[in-house]
């Protein structure tokens, strides 16, 4: 985790700080905040994650930024603040890479596909990506056979 500060505005005796926050995790993930420290509170007014944070995780995330936000501009946690020691928990699992990945996003989309559904949402819903990546991954599953073609070759 990294925190660094963005601006301060002073007014009167008071001042509130805007800090940039970034946790990066082992498997490519990332969480970018801009985080606002004013009257001895942390409030979070931008958040930006890849893959996209549960409601839960949002909330955990808060708990555990408070305390190096606190450190970077000097100032103590206030009372009954405690640091939360568990990581930041991910809304959904890491897709695997290669040859793996393209094989589970098939199964996704047959399965999807045999119970009525969208199978392309059915794939954006279990990657997290955008309906263009999650095209771009499904034409990479047909290349690599685990998916018919589109069309009939002539």
């Amino acid at each position: 985790m990294s925190v660094w500060p963005a601006w301060e505005v002073q007014e009167d005796e008071t001042a509130t700080s805007w800090f940039h926050v970034r946790l990066a995790f082992d498997d490519g993930a990332r969480v970018d905040v801009l985080a606002v420290v004013a009257e001895g509170c942390v409030s979070l007014e931008d958040v930006r994650a890849q893959p996209a944070l549960s409601l839960d995780d949002l909330a955990a995330l808060a708990d555990r930024i408070e305390g190096p936000i606190f450190e970077a501009c000097g100032m103590a946690p206030p009372e009954g603040a405690e640091a939360a020691e568990e990581p930041v928990s991910r809304a959904r699992p890491a897709w695997p890479r290669g040859a793996e990945g393209r094989w589970l996003l098939a199964q996704e989309y047959l399965a999807a596909q045999e119970d009525g559904h969208d199978p392309v949402l059915a794939v954006m819903s279990a990657t997290g990506h955008s309906r263009r990546k999650s095209l771009r991954l499904i034409a990479q599953a047909r290349d690599a056979g685990f998916l018919t073609p589109r069309h009939a070759r002539r």
